[in-house]
């Protein structure tokens, strides 16, 4: 109870920040935005511990004056899990935005963007806490609606129009599956408490295969499952830096804690439940991975990358229900396992590498890789995070990626030596295609770094400005001068990311124990059953750190060893030896488009990737050029013709549309009758 009270003072700090903004002037409506956003996460990020260390539970519930449901609110292992990263990185990205919007200041209320960055945060928190159907839809569309706002700040944009409108859209079809979902498990119980309807007669039969498919539809839309993604590389990139940072980071995994909720609620695991999710998972991670690839905007590529990621994490929940269906402890410990603690590391390096774009757009004012280049010379420390963040997500020892793509890895292997022939299928392909994914992000994000950030500026940053950006007025409001670094405040929510990915990848054995109470309540096994279960994990997990914190300290100690010897001499920089080039050039260089086009020929059955080629002529070519775009095939094939079709069909009933109020209050008069008639 005082855990709960605690919580609900951070969610009233946050939101207070948020209320008070709205009326505050000058610098006064980002400190108080921001402030009361940072120090009510603090808040909540000691309850969120507390809960996951403790294992227990702590429980409030309320009356309330609406129609069916309570003001219910539990706090066990798995809510607070999913609070750790919603609190956290809603300090972060909150401390980045205080230096990030003010350039916005004076076209702009900044008052209403703090506002509803509180109210979505605090949904959020709502949502994970809640023990209501009714409660927890509330705040489902609190959270879905202020990111909406969010998403369209800039809404002077058409893109940014367009990319508000299809997350809205999309948001609207998610909510229409999810309540048919919440309503026929009310029915069952006629409550809508979670309690009763996880101690309701178990579902069986293909009842409980339409509440999954609802759940894994309507919950997957906000994940970004493939193919229902097609919201998220469009409202990414049209949201300011911090928000695309926390959305990717945390508001996408709500869609991942509502199938780690609900599907427990729905009885024992169907045969194909696991398969299914681990089919979802794979496709996702691949697709997801390729488009990325194929992407130039740097923002567009990470939102893509997002869709990859939690692609992983539903293989790993996959593997996890085949464990619980064919009762081995291991397999689903560490399928849940691995999936849980990499949506805790997605957070952190999702986290850093768009705050990172969006310092790189604040002072270059371009995130189009054809127009990048050279950065690491003029941003070190910007590109320093932004490889971190890189090696991370690719996966790679000893950073936090590697950690939780290593439990997978385990859980599959062990469900190809130990399951059954079926599970054996399943995660056989689960070993195969992570490895593919795998090799893929590191060929996507070589492609972003190395474009961004190596080699030579491939166009000067104000004329990039002038050329490409659609926000001018963000254009005349950011420096002028060289690109640099940015401001302390923005530096400072860099290096907090990039510390978490070097300090989950190294305490990752720690972070696995400490999530064996969220595992078995997930899974719903025994804490000492899930610890011995990840034991020999774990201890792989510790070797991998120590053998990393060995070779760091080797690696410390040959520069100390080479400071000392060259200490007193004189050192001269000369040019690298590059193939007898001694001044190299842009025009040397790979472009973003010319470094893919070997993954994106490969694949253009999938991509659909279109070329544009200036190919050199003559003895002494003047100029030549290969431009590509991949539009998203599964929103330009399949839901802009059904969409198309829907609308057509839709047209053919605007004469029901008069403009005649008198025949609009015939029609309430008339659905009024009908519904009468319908109750008697």
């Amino acid at each position: 109870m005082r855990a709960l009270q605690v919580f609900l003072l951070a969610i009233g700090v946050v939101l207070l920040g948020g209320v008070t903004s709205l009326a505050a002037r000058g610098r006064w409506t980002t400190r108080l935005g921001a402030g009361g956003v940072c120090l009510g996460s603090g808040l909540g990020l000691a309850v969120a511990l507390g809960a996951v260390r403790a294992g227990g539970e702590a429980s409030l519930q309320l009356p309330w004056n609406l129609p069916y449901g309570s003001f219910a609110m539990r706090l066990d292992p798995l809510s607070g899990f999913f609070l750790l990263p919603v609190f956290a990185l809603a300090a972060v990205t909150a401390l980045y935005g205080s230096s990030y919007m003010p350039a916005h200041a004076g076209r702009r209320g900044l008052g209403s963007h703090w506002f509803f960055f509180s109210v979505m945060v605090a949904g959020m928190a709502l949502l994970v806490a809640a023990r209501d159907g009714l409660l927890f839809l509330i705040a489902w569309e609190i959270m879905s609606l202020a990111t909406f706002f969010l998403v369209t700040f800039d809404d002077d944009r058409a893109s940014v129009r367009a990319a508000g409108w299809t997350y809205l859209v999309a948001g609207r079809i998610g909510i229409a599956l999810l309540l048919p979902l919440f309503v026929l498990l009310a029915a069952r119980t006629g409550s809508f408490d979670f309690e009763a309807w996880r101690q309701s007669v178990p579902l069986a039969g293909p009842g409980s295969g339409v509440l999954f498919g609802l759940a894994v539809l309507g919950f997957g839309i906000k994940a970004g499952f493939f193919p229902l993604h097609v919201w998220l590389p469009e409202a990414h990139p049209a949201a300011p830096s911090h928000v695309s940072a926390f959305m990717s980071g945390a508001v996408i995994k709500m869609g991942i804690y509502g199938l780690l909720r609900f599907l427990p609620l729905l009885g024992a695991p169907q045969p194909w439940w696991g398969p299914l999710l681990i089919g979802i998972g794979l496709a996702s991670a691949l697709v997801g991975i390729l488009f990325a690839v194929a992407q130039h905007d740097l923002k567009r590529l990470l939102a893509y990358s997002s869709v990859e990621n939690i692609g992983i994490v539903t293989l790993g929940m996959g593997i996890g229900w085949l464990g619980v269906q064919y009762g081995s402890a291991t397999l689903a410990a560490l399928g849940f396992g691995g999936a849980l603690l990499h949506v805790l590391n997605h957070a952190a390096f999702k986290g850093l590498l768009f705050l990172a774009a969006g310092s790189v757009l604040r002072t270059v004012r371009s995130v189009d890789l054809h127009e990048l280049g050279g950065l690491l010379k003029r941003m070190p420390q910007t590109g320093i995070v932004f490889a971190i963040g890189a090696v991370a997500i690719c996966g790679l020892p000893p950073l936090n990626g590697f950690a939780s793509e290593l439990l997978i890895y385990l859980a599959a292997i062990s469900g190809g030596v130990s399951a059954s022939s079926g599970a054996m299928l399943a995660t056989s392909g689960a070993v195969a295609g992570l490895a593919l994914v795998g090799g893929l992000s590191v060929a996507c994000f070589t492609k972003a770094f190395g474009m961004a950030f190596l080699g030579e500026p491939r166009r000067a940053g104000a004329e990039a400005a002038s050329l490409i950006h659609e926000d001018a007025a963000l254009a005349a409001t950011a420096s002028t001068a060289a690109p640099h670094d940015p401001a302390p405040a923005m530096r400072a929510a860099l290096w907090l990311l990039a510390c978490a990915c070097v300090g989950l990848g190294l305490g990752a054995w720690l972070v696995a124990q400490a999530l064996v109470p969220v595992i078995a309540s997930v899974a719903g096994m025994r804490s000492e059953a899930v610890h011995e279960a990840l034991a020999p994990s774990v201890g792989a997990l510790r070797l991998t750190s120590v053998a990393a914190v060995v070779l760091l300290v080797l690696a410390l100690l040959l520069v100390a060893f080479r400071r000392a010897v060259l200490a007193g001499r004189s050192v001269r920089a000369g040019v690298t030896w590059d193939c007898g080039y001694a001044r190299p050039t842009a025009r040397m260089q790979y472009t973003a488009a010319s470094f893919a086009q070997p993954i994106t020929s490969t694949m253009q059955g999938l991509l659909r990737t279109r070329e544009r080629l200036a190919a050199p002529e003559g003895l002494f070519p003047r100029a030549a050029s290969l431009d590509s775009h991949t539009p998203d095939a599964p929103r330009k094939y399949l839901f802009e013709p059904l969409f198309a079709h829907i609308a057509a069909g839709l047209a053919r009933f605007r004469w029901l549309q008069h403009g005649n109020l008198h025949i609009y209050v015939l029609y309430i008069a008339v659905t009024l009758v009908v519904l009468l008639l319908w109750r008697v």
